[in-house]
């Protein structure tokens, strides 16, 4: 076993030096005005949402969505013309308790059967005026029936060919804090936590 990772690695970085998938003359792009502009999805198995919210206060609970959907439209040279938006399944949701993710699928908490998916959909997006990797995502969260304003702070990791499967990449990360109150999810209220913090992860592959 403790061999796996390094012949693992060793093989994926010889197959993509093969396929001359990263070269001196493509490097990866930290630098979000030279990220090719168009349409990208997101990548399902490098795209997450991982939530955090107190339990009873002895503990931070933290879980994740799974298998998200989401379409990015990025014009670089004029970031407010671009376009997010997003779909999460929530019979996805991976709590690491098989009892606790039927619970949530339940009318206590997600009412999944009646709402089976929630969206995001960008209604602004503004950079940083001091730092371009960094911008304030605004849009709509639509959970449980329930649409509510979300801002999201955005940060731009980097942009190039992806040496394992030769699409060009760009990935992000994201934080945002909801009320779950809002969105008509008041099971448990005051022993467990109203206030939702979400970690996003994503990245996104070009179309051809």
């Amino acid at each position: 076993m403790s061999s796996f990772r390094p012949v693992a690695f060793a093989a994926i970085l010889a197959a993509a030096a093969t396929a001359g998938a990263v070269t001196a003359q493509d490097p990866f792009v930290t630098d979000p005005a030279q990220v090719r502009a168009g349409v990208y999805d997101l990548d399902a198995s490098h795209g997450k949402i991982t939530w955090s919210v107190s339990h009873m206060g002895f503990s931070t609970y933290v879980g994740q969505f799974v298998n998200v959907s989401g379409e990015l439209t990025l014009d670089p040279a004029n970031p407010a013309n671009s376009a997010l938006s997003a779909t999460v399944p929530l019979a996805d949701v991976a709590s690491n308790d098989d009892g606790l993710n039927g619970h949530l699928l339940t009318a206590d908490f997600f009412d999944a059967e009646n709402h089976p998916t929630a969206t995001f959909v960008a209604t602004s997006i503004t950079v940083d005026d001091d730092d371009a990797d960094e911008a304030t995502v605004t849009g709509d969260l639509t959970l449980r029936g329930v649409t509510r304003p979300v801002v999201m702070e955005v940060e731009f990791n980097q942009a190039g060919v992806n040496p394992v499967n030769q699409r060009y990449t760009v990935g992000f990360d994201g934080e945002a804090t909801i009320q779950r109150s809002e969105f008509g999810i008041d099971y448990g209220l005051p022993l467990l936590g109203d206030e939702v913090e979400l970690h996003i992860e994503g990245e996104f592959i070009l179309r051809d």
